[in-house]
């Protein structure tokens, strides 16, 4: 990750530079842009300042409804400029603020000296950095893929993605289109890009959120309660009322004083932002549980562990972890067909209270009656945990001179998480998914999702406090 870290660092002063040796080349200039019906042929307009010592003023020139004044500031301050006719009449007027950097900014519009290039760099390095969080994506393979980056990768990949194209559209308008895009439209754009994108991700949110409530209905249904279960409702319907709660404040009228609208407007995108951004690490946490459910691990693995879970009273296995011992026989089977190689199947898992053996116990009378012979396995069964059936299992292979290539069995929901769990532990392990009913995966999107926000909390709050700078500045310039 330090090297995508990296990276964008590299791009961001790449940026910087290249808008300084604009800035420089372009002499601090900004072609300021007066607004005035179609002027019949040959009309003479000229430009004044109450203040020339503060700017040079060049000729106005005059494209259709357009008259393009271009001004080059002297010293800093603040300076009012005059748009005349032939009869001295003013047909146009502004406000232009010299800072101590001689940028020159447009109390009208919002434009500032080099603001296309301005606008062309941020594209480029928001755009940038999706690139740069793809390929993180798209490189984490093997063990290395069960890792909160990879989530924080496939999700920051959209969002940057998304933010890069409304960036992009924004920029070619202003640049070729500046009569129809403003720089405070520009600004506006950046400003309501999180409601536009929570107001058109809606439906899927809803979608989701339905699902997410279905699914911990049928947990509780099928399954012993759980407190996750009442948790995953609440966490559905809180989703779905923090939808419904951003499209009713990027909707609603709102009256008050100039700073009550300033900072109204700073908290509506802050949230809508922050709630865009939280969906975009949700469908990461989906993409990267998806792909590890269907990931298959190369077939020279020396052991294969079977992650225990809950089994009946009478020994047997319920379907579920049935169908990892199934998953993992047929694995064992298809390494040993096609490269000779036999690995030693771990069932991991203790006692529990509920249960009249341990885990890993049930699990080898099952694999024996799968024909698996008795010298190929070799039980755990003190494990309490995801946790500790790898640590546990790990230090067994270690006792018993085992190799490293491992495979973990597990049921395909849980399969990313237990990657996080071996990396945690320093086991370098590659996940195989088992099939189970639909309604286990909502929780786990959600768990991974959460699960990438608190353990990068202080990124996120460190975001959490640029979005909020950013969004006030904005909302501070463009309304006034």
């Amino acid at each position: 990750m330090k090297r995508y870290t990296r990276a964008a660092i590299i791009l961001a002063v790449g940026m910087l530079c290249v808008f300084a040796l604009y800035r420089l080349a372009a002499g601090n200039a900004l072609n300021v842009r007066f607004s005035l019906p179609v002027l019949p042929e040959g009309t003479q307009v000229r430009a004044e300042a109450d203040r020339p010592e503060l700017i040079e003023i060049g000729e106005p020139v005059i494209h259709g409804d357009s008259v393009w004044v271009n001004v080059i500031p002297r010293a800093p301050g603040e300076s009012e400029l005059c748009l005349l006719d032939s009869q001295g009449e003013s047909v146009g007027f502004t406000v232009l603020k010299i800072s101590g950097l001689l940028t020159v900014y447009n109390e009208a519009d919002g434009s500032f000296s080099g603001g296309g290039a301005a606008l062309v760099c941020l594209t480029v390095f928001v755009l940038g950095i999706s690139v740069i969080l793809l390929r993180g994506y798209l490189s984490a393979r093997g063990p290395a893929f069960y890792a909160y980056s990879t989530i924080f990768c496939a999700g920051g990949f959209l969002f940057t993605f998304v933010s890069g194209v409304i960036l992009l559209v924004a920029t070619l308008r202003y640049l070729f289109r500046p009569e129809e895009m403003l720089m405070n439209s520009v600004y506006s754009t950046i400003c309501c890009a999180g409601s536009r994108f929570l107001f058109y991700t809606f439906p899927a949110v809803f979608i989701f959120s339905v699902a997410m409530v279905v699914s911990n209905i049928e947990l509780l249904r099928h399954h012993r309660p759980r407190p996750e279960s009442i948790a995953g409702l609440i966490v559905g319907l809180g989703m779905l009322g923090g939808g419904l709660f951003g499209i009713w404040l990027s909707s609603r009228d709102f009256a008050g004083s100039l700073m009550e609208l300033r900072i109204n407007m700073t908290m509506e995108n802050l949230y809508c932002t922050a709630y865009s951004y939280f969906e975009c690490m949700l469908v990461g946490a989906a993409v990267c549980g998806l792909k590890a459910a269907r990931h298959v691990p190369p077939q020279d693995r020396d052991a294969i562990l079977v992650l225990g879970c809950w089994f009946r009273s009478d020994g047997t296995l319920p379907p579920l972890l049935q169908g990892r011992a199934d998953r993992a026989v047929d694995f064992w089977k298809e390494q040993k067909e096609k490269t000779g190689k036999e690995a030693v199947l771990i069932p991991s898992g203790g006692q529990g209270k509920d249960e009249p053996m341990p885990e890993a116990a049930a699990i080898r009378a099952y694999l024996l009656s799968r024909g698996i012979p008795d010298s190929a396995i070799l039980t755990e069964e003190q494990s309490a945990s995801t946790l500790e059936n790898i640590a546990f299992s790990r230090k067994l292979m270690e006792e018993h001179g085992i190799g490293n290539r491992i495979a973990y069995v597990t049921t395909n929901y849980h399969v990313f998480r237990s990657g996080l769990w071996a990396a945690r532990v320093g086991v370098s392990a590659e996940g195989l998914g088992s099939k189970t009913a639909w309604w286990f995966w909502p929780n786990a999107f959600i768990r991974e999702c959460v699960g990438l926000i608190l353990y990068r909390w202080k990124l996120e709050l460190a975001l959490l406090v640029f979005l909020s700078l950013l969004f006030g500045l904005l909302s501070m310039t463009i309304i006034g």
